[in-house]
């Protein structure tokens, strides 16, 4: 009984020692993973692995975690001479490895261990990150890391660059609210229709399917917008241009726009449309071009900050409202208290 208790101490004497020896180890060198830009309108970009005071690196292999809907990996290179395996994938992870040849020494410092390339299949932001590395010595010794670090990065639309709602546009792609024309462009200038603002509405608060009737006929079965205005119609959000006609086509009018929002507000913050406080419209100096109709929303949605104007003397109430505008108010509409 004696014996075995001591084996039992020596066992947990040398366990205890294996396991400092490999924090030791693991403190012994540092890495880091940088990227080649944060943000860009180029749909490349590179991920590079930095270790810092490496000991004998004859071999490695690391591991990342990706998004593959946003993201494929394009090549993984390294300056360190030998044999690189073409990385490879599995669901949402990536292994990379690369190996010496020969009697050689391993290498050390401070070095790029590896440089992995990557391609976004659209806009917006998204992570990669590095989750193991093991490392081989030239005895074939090795250790394993658990680096745990993750890089961003954001592929923008290229005709969003400089403009004013870059960073509203942007929010809202990350959210799936809005989207580009293409992988590549957004067309932030471009008027919206009030098809597509309500649609931009019915994602925004997550509106659940609308009951009843669909009470326009211009608004024909199987169309793409056909459930968002049953949804939106439900909610009390949008009315027609008539009793029966909507107008999903037609451009959507700034002063249209408010009343839209002004009744998602309502719907969002559970209260009546009448209970919310309007602003004057007065600093306009085409305060006489708003209709009567839409003087209540046009100054709740400048009291509220979910919209303002076209310049500082003019709201432009019949002017068309634009893509950009409408990612702008939808953001705006998110964030209110």
């Amino acid at each position: 009984m004696k014996r075995k208790s001591l084996m039992i101490a020596l066992i947990c004497t040398l366990c205890s020692s294996m396991w400092l020896n490999a924090v030791q180890a693991e403190k012994s060198s540092d890495f880091e993973m940088k990227t080649s830009a944060t943000e860009s309108a180029d749909s490349t970009f590179t991920v590079t692995l930095k270790g810092k005071d490496i000991q004998d690196l004859y071999a490695y292999e690391a591991k990342f975690n990706f998004d593959p809907k946003v993201l494929e990996i394009v090549k993984a290179e390294t300056k360190i001479k030998g044999f690189s395996v073409s990385p490879i994938v599995k669901n949402n992870e990536i292994t990379i490895a690369h190996t010496k040849i020969g009697n050689v020494s391993g290498e050390k410092g401070d070095l790029d261990i590896a440089t992995i390339t990557f391609k976004t299949k659209k806009a917006g932001t998204t992570a990669v990150k590095w989750t193991a590395l093991k490392m081989l010595d030239r005895n074939l010794k090795d250790q394993v890391f658990t680096p745990n670090q993750s890089s961003e990065f954001t592929k923008i639309f290229s005709d969003i660059v400089g403009h004013w709602a870059k960073k509203d546009i942007m929010e809202m792609v990350n959210k799936n609210i809005v989207e580009g024309m293409d992988a590549d462009t957004f067309a932030p200038n471009k008027n919206i229709t009030r098809a597509q603002f309500a649609a931009l509405i019915a994602r925004a608060l997550d509106l659940k399917e609308g009951t009843g009737s669909n009470p326009f006929t211009d608004v024909k079965a199987g169309v793409w917008y056909e459930d968002t205005v049953k949804k939106a119609y439900a909610a009390g959000i949008i009315s027609g241009m008539s009793k029966t006609k909507f107008a999903p086509d037609k451009s959507i009018t700034r002063e249209e726009m408010t009343t839209m929002l002004m009744r998602a507000k309502a719907y969002a913050s559970g209260v009546k449309v009448d209970s919310l406080a309007s602003g004057s419209t007065k600093s306009f100096k085409d305060d006489n071009k708003i209709s009567p109709w839409a003087k209540k929303s046009v100054g709740f949605a400048l009291k509220s900050g979910l919209m303002k104007g076209r310049t500082k003397t003019t709201f432009a109430p019949k002017a068309s409202a634009t893509r950009a505008e409408s990612a702008a108010v939808i953001k705006r509409l998110l964030n209110s208290n």
